[in-house]
């Protein structure tokens, strides 16, 4: 992460059945989920960012976590401090970050399974 601290991820039921679905199409896969071509290292950033790109999507990585953060805030009623943890953002007060001993990681494993329920919806 940017700010060079571990950001764990809860995965959603929808997230843990894209990622079972890849398995079993790949099952030589390792424990890396993206794995670079060159290395046995997870794909950078900058690759990640290109993908978009080479398909001819009009589409940041960026603009992911922007389209999550305004879902969050418009959709659902989770403490803004549990939509910030999500999206890795560092606590800025210093008072307020010394005392914050937690990565509240059981509410932001509810709010990703809203997400996940919320993107595999059908129009």
């Amino acid at each position: 992460m940017k700010s060079g601290r571990d950001h764990r991820v809860p995965l959603s039921p929808a997230a843990m059945a894209i990622l079972k679905e890849a398995r079993r199409l790949d099952p030589h896969q390792g424990e890396i989920v993206f794995p670079s071509r060159q290395t046995n290292t997870q794909l950078s950033d900058m690759t990640l960012s290109a993908v978009p790109k080479r398909i001819d999507l009009n589409v940041t990585v960026h603009g992911f976590r922007s389209t999550f953060r305004d879902w969050s805030e418009e959709a659902t009623s989770f403490p803004h401090e549990v939509k910030e943890a999500a999206l890795a953002h560092v606590v800025k007060n210093k008072a307020e970050a010394a005392y914050r001993r937690t990565d509240l990681f059981e509410k932001r494993r509810k709010l990703m399974d809203e997400w996940g329920r919320y993107i595999l919806q059908t129009p």
